[in-house]
């Protein structure tokens, strides 16, 4: 399904949990290309900044040949010098066709530099491609895709969600399950004492598994409960939970302090956020 992988590296845990990532999503015969962001980028006015670039550049290609040899895997190698890394990924995300980008979550590694700055969280949004997130510390033990699950709630970023899970769930043999967490709006919940009438919940939530079983091929789950909370809990069976995105790009709703970015704090797996764009999913 995933037949061109950009991984993210900075020669840390965060890149080398991306590859491990990457390389159980890719598929057979699937292209690897590490990649890397360095600060070396031109500076008008700074004939200084030639010799930066350069220095930064060769620091960039030993990080990645570095990686690439430290995990005995054949790929290829790619930076590019950007003051964003959130904008570089992308930038060579698209100059290689990927299909799928690959991150760590460690605070320490890529992902926690994608999360400083204002002018970073802008160029995530509208990634090209889907992106996929790795626990911190998902490098130090083996992993295999033994059950996906997708974030459910209707909408048409979840339909494509379930669209792409399907996909990877028939081609890897795998158990597919959603997950759809029964909430009330705020304002019902500030306006009553308890959040529905006794049985009401109840109720609730078997309409919801009722239909989720209609989708067919798959386990249903419904709860009622806050969503990144009962997410996170549903993750912890999951080799893969995959979740829609409804803002410009993959990890647009991740940065402005949504499910997404909860769970990517509390999730018990990885997490692949689907793109808003249709194009990005037909390509799969």
């Amino acid at each position: 399904m995933f037949t061109n992988v950009l991984v993210g590296v900075e020669g840390g845990e965060g890149g080398r949990d991306a590859l491990a990532l990457a390389r159980e999503l890719h598929g057979a015969g699937g292209a690897l290309t590490l990649a890397h962001v360095h600060g070396g980028y031109p500076i008008a006015g700074r004939a200084s900044s030639i010799a930066y670039e350069q220095a930064e550049r060769e620091r960039a290609e030993l990080i990645l040949a570095s990686e690439r040899m430290a995990a005995k895997v054949e790929a290829k190698l790619s930076s590019i010098g950007q003051p964003s890394v959130g904008r570089g990924l992308h930038l060579l995300a698209e100059q290689h066709s990927a299909d799928l980008l690959v991150v760590g979550s460690s605070r320490r590694g890529l992902l926690g530099r994608v999360l400083l700055g204002d002018d970073t969280r802008a160029a995530l949004d509208g990634a090209p491609c889907p992106v996929a997130v790795a626990p911190a510390g998902y490098a130090r033990a083996p992993h295999a895709l033994r059950e996906i699950g997708v974030g459910y709630d209707g909408s048409p970023e979840a339909e494509r969600a379930l669209a792409v899970a399907r996909k990877l769930a028939a081609e890897r043999s795998v158990r597919l399950s959603v997950c759809q967490v029964v909430e009330l709006p705020p304002v019902l919940v500030s306006a009553v004492a308890e959040p529905l009438p006794e049985g009401g919940g109840e109720d609730l939530v078997a309409a919801v598994r009722a239909r989720l079983e209609q989708l067919g091929g798959l386990e249903a789950h419904a709860v009622y409960g806050q969503a990144s909370e009962e997410l996170a809990l549903y993750s912890a069976s999951l080799s893969l939970l995959v979740l829609g995105s409804r803002s410009y790009g993959p990890l647009g709703r991740l940065v402005h302090g949504s499910t997404t970015r909860q769970l990517l704090r509390s999730g018990r797996c990885p997490l692949l956020v689907v793109e808003r764009r249709l194009a990005g999913v037909d390509r799969l």
